[in-house]
């Protein structure tokens, strides 16, 4: 049997359907799986160990037999705690196949089976009596369904469900509640990734649409490394508040709700996001707490937990709103039963709780459905947009014919603006079109930029009113790209309109280079790294599915991280390691390219960064990775608005520094499928 997976495809810029093993879904959701990370987070793992002993103990103190109901079991960790803590039987809920029969092997391996049961289904499947999934309802609830944002992975739901048919009345239950905190901020930073501001193109202004300017944007969560935001980057406009709290050991419900909170502004100053987190308190006293704050709310941030699978939340405001020190505000926080979104008012009261909640934010411009966060942060990006219009104004002259190829840019625009002659952009996206025509119409330039909605390969004369293309222009973007190389569907392009372009044609971007730097990664090695034992469990067998899952394709793959979020420490010098020359087409013939670089640096190197960087002409050029030179210490500055490919080592290397050891590599640039291969050794002298 076979399955269709989505694939991007570099040469067409298209996502393909390709066929592949029945196991390839499979092998895809345990690789990609945060359950690594999950199990190397020691202060997750122990405050839930302390909270489940005192549980249990509650229990035994009243007298009664203790029955764990474990949802979402995963490992099967938390019941191994719960029985190691004294429990008399578990029943532990799996409802991804892989995971339940991962946690079968483990708890047998560890000697509970006799006291462990793994039910294969989801919770609000299992059934209760003698011919049930379960012998009797359990006095205990014990889960982990939450995700960045606390329920966006159905907690709500599951919880209400088991407290009406698995759970007896009054259960004591690990997490027993989980608060929700947030602070009103003014964020230039943060604020560019929801909004199109204006911009300056050779002294004249460009500005938003209205439409774009006043829509309230996509309601979903922007969950990031809050941690790698600094607190230089935002002003605070208001103290932490507590939005909500929920009681998991009573009655829950999913219903949509309203919170508010008031307080007087701190400061003056336009409110625009929303910095979001949550913490659980493990037992009803509160004394066992695990909080997801970032790391410069801690009075040593470098004593702050780190974990990927949860992380902190940013919601922009619908609209932005000017607030003076001292006015009275009302932060609200609304939600369903997988979602929250936030709203500011200028008076409300403290705890109120409403049954009709504000509106989810919709967008209506559309801007915000074919742009995505780091997108807009990028066409806000003022050097980044300078650098792109002086390389334009060498270029573009009073007769050029301009013609620009990427999604949703405005490179044509700028174009336009400088002076050419006629201008042209390839969108395959309708609504990427009415974007820009947005755009246009906006700054008075209706047909200023004539907008084609065809692919570069069927382009024709007749198309372009019989002129040919004096300057090919591309940032480039494709929202179908998903590494840093396959933005090199830009150069198929260029090949697909040769028969259109001038003798002498421009080219902008002229070149591209692939680039590489051996890592040693402060934190995010947990996601690949097995774990072994787990607070004294052996969690082997989980250990080894997920290698034969990465063995399956991923080990043999770079995969996309926004590397700003995940500090790290070069151990080598970077490297330009391959040169893609836009002036020339595609060759036929896979291009090649070996070497080494020498360990320069003492750590631990876990992998490999690599990033791609354009020269769009002699004297400027770009880069989607490393913003500036490495320190002497080896810090790295990321780009944050592209993500960049990662090739973890199957085990880390640890390097001395003196240069005796060095990373080999090899890469080959296949033409025919527009993707780069690659393989990697460490070797000693």
């Amino acid at each position: 049997m076979k399955t269709f997976c989505g694939r991007a495809n570099p040469a067409t810029g298209a996502l393909d359907w390709v066929e592949e093993s029945e196991e390839y879904d499979y092998h895809q959701e345990i690789a990609r799986s945060c359950y690594a990370d999950m199990l190397h987070d020691h202060d997750r793992n122990e405050k839930y160990y302390q909270g489940i002993r005192a549980a249990v103990s509650r229990v035994k103190a009243r007298g009664e037999k203790v029955i764990v109901l474990d949802i979402g079991t995963g490992t099967g960790l938390l019941s191994m705690m719960a029985v190691t803590a004294g429990a008399d039987y578990c029943y532990a809920v799996e409802v991804f196949k892989p995971m339940a029969d991962a946690a079968f092997r483990i708890v047998k391996k560890n000697g509970f089976s006799d006291k462990i049961k793994i039910i294969n289904k989801h919770s609000t499947e299992v059934t209760v009596g003698l011919d049930g999934d379960m012998q009797t309802r359990a006095n205990v609830l014990v889960t982990e369904l939450f995700d960045t944002e606390l329920i966006g992975e159905g907690a709500l739901p599951s919880y209400e469900h088991a407290h009406l048919n698995l759970v007896q009345e009054g259960c004591e239950a690990v997490p027993h509640r989980a608060t929700v905190y947030a602070q009103l901020v003014e964020s230039e930073q943060l604020w560019s990734w929801a909004q199109l501001q204006p911009m300056e193109v050779d002294g004249r202004k460009l500005l938003p649409p209205p439409a774009v300017s006043h829509c309230a944007g996509a309601h979903s969560v922007c969950d990031i490394q809050l941690s790698q935001v600094p607190p230089h980057s935002f002003t605070p406009l208001g103290p932490l508040c507590t939005m909500f709290s929920v009681d998991f050991s009573k009655p829950v419900s999913s219903a949509p709700q309203s919170h508010s909170s008031s307080f007087p502004a701190q400061s003056s100053g336009r409110a625009q996001v929303v910095l979001s987190w949550w913490d659980i308190d493990m037992d009803p006293s509160g004394s066992i707490v695990c909080s997801m704050a970032p790391s410069w709310t801690y009075p040593d941030p470098q004593s702050a937990p780190w974990r990927d699978h949860w992380m902190q939340s940013v919601y922009f405001l619908p609209v932005e709103r000017r607030v003076v020190e001292g006015e009275e505000l009302s932060l609200t926080v609304s939600h369903d039963d997988y979602s929250l979104w936030y709203s500011l008012q200028p008076d409300g009261q403290q705890g109120t709780l409403s049954e009709a909640p504000p509106c989810r934010p919709c967008c209506v411009c559309q801007a915000h459905l074919v742009w995505t966060r780091t997108r807009f942060g990028e066409l806000n990006d003022r050097q980044r947009t300078q650098s792109y219009v002086r390389a334009l104004r060498s270029v573009v002259k009073p007769d050029s014919v301009c013609v620009g190829v990427s999604d949703g840019s405005l490179l044509p625009v700028f174009a336009h603006m400088l002076g050419a002659k006629k201008v042209f952009s390839l969108e395959n996206s309708g609504m990427l079109k009415q974007v820009i025509e947005q755009v246009l119409n906006a700054n008075s330039m209706r047909g200023g930029v004539q907008i084609l909605g065809i692919r570069p390969d069927q382009l024709s004369s007749t198309d372009l009113a019989g002129e040919q293309i004096s300057v090919l222009i591309g940032e480039p973007y494709f929202s179908t790209s998903l590494l840093p190389w396959h933005s090199l569907y830009f150069w198929y392009c260029r090949t697909a309109l040769v028969r259109l372009l001038t003798p002498n044609a421009t080219i902008l971007p002229c070149s591209a280079t692939l680039c590489m730097v051996a890592v040693e990664f402060q934190d995010l090695w947990r996601i690949r790294a097995p774990c072994g034992t787990c607070e004294g469990f052996d969690v082997g067998p989980m250990d080894e599915m997920v290698q034969q899952s990465l063995d399956f394709r991923e080990s043999h793959e770079a995969e996309p991280q926004p590397l700003w979020e995940y500090p790290c420490r070069a151990l080598t010098q970077p490297r330009a390691v391959m040169t893609f020359d836009f002036l020339q087409c595609v060759p036929e013939q896979p291009i090649r390219c070996q070497g080494s670089l020498p360990f320069m640096r003492r750590g631990r190197c876990h992998g490999v960064a690599l990033w791609m960087e354009y020269q769009l002409n002699d004297d400027i050029k770009v880069s989607m990775g490393l913003t500036r030179p490495v320190s002497e210490e080896g810090a790295c500055e990321w780009s944050l608005h592209r993500k960049q490919g990662v090739y973890f080592f199957r085990s880390p290397w640890e390097s001395s520094g003196d240069g005796r050891a060095s990373v080999s590599y090899s890469f080959t640039f296949e033409p025919s499928i527009g993707d780069i291969k690659m393989d990697f050794t460490v070797a000693s002298q």
